[in-house]
């Protein structure tokens, strides 16, 4: 496939996260620091990994905290407020969202609810990764065919 249909893929994969919710405006700004040259190359693949490593650690920490017979709930909103800081630094808004919605059921401490909203959060979380490494690969393929 030419350079110039993989960015039109590329293109079209990026706008239709927007139109679906799963990014905001902050992934955007990441997405125009990184090609007007104020950052280094790869800042938006960065920032993506590590959002997916440093989330994905914060997810098993809350499922190891909700399986325990006891929870304890401070910790469960401690990580759930990590998980939301993570997201809004790569602009993954549903994973966002999901956060807040999820802190509703810490705060009336419902050991199900918490239970249901992780699972909610899981799959936001998933989506969004799935559709980031897209993104990536798409920009990939895109770097193989040679410059612009």
């Amino acid at each position: 496939m030419s350079a110039a249909a993989l960015r039109a893929l590329l293109n079209s994969h990026v706008t239709s996260m927007f139109n679906t919710g799963t990014v905001d405006e902050y992934f955007q700004y990441l997405q125009s620091v990184e090609e007007d040259g104020s950052s280094a190359p790869g800042l938006v693949a960065e920032v993506i990994n590590l959002f997916i490593g440093d989330a994905n650690s914060i997810l098993n920490g809350i499922a190891g905290l909700l399986n325990q017979p006891v929870v304890d709930f401070n910790k469960v909103d401690d990580l759930v407020h990590q998980l939301k800081g993570c997201s809004c630094s790569v602009g993954a808004k549903k994973v966002n969202l999901c956060c807040m919605y999820f802190h509703q059921f810490i705060e009336s401490r419902s050991k199900e609810g918490c239970l249901m909203a992780l699972s909610l959060l899981r799959n936001e979380f998933c989506d969004v990764c799935n559709k980031f490494q897209t993104m990536m690969q798409l920009e990939q393929q895109i770097a193989a065919c040679g410059p612009k």
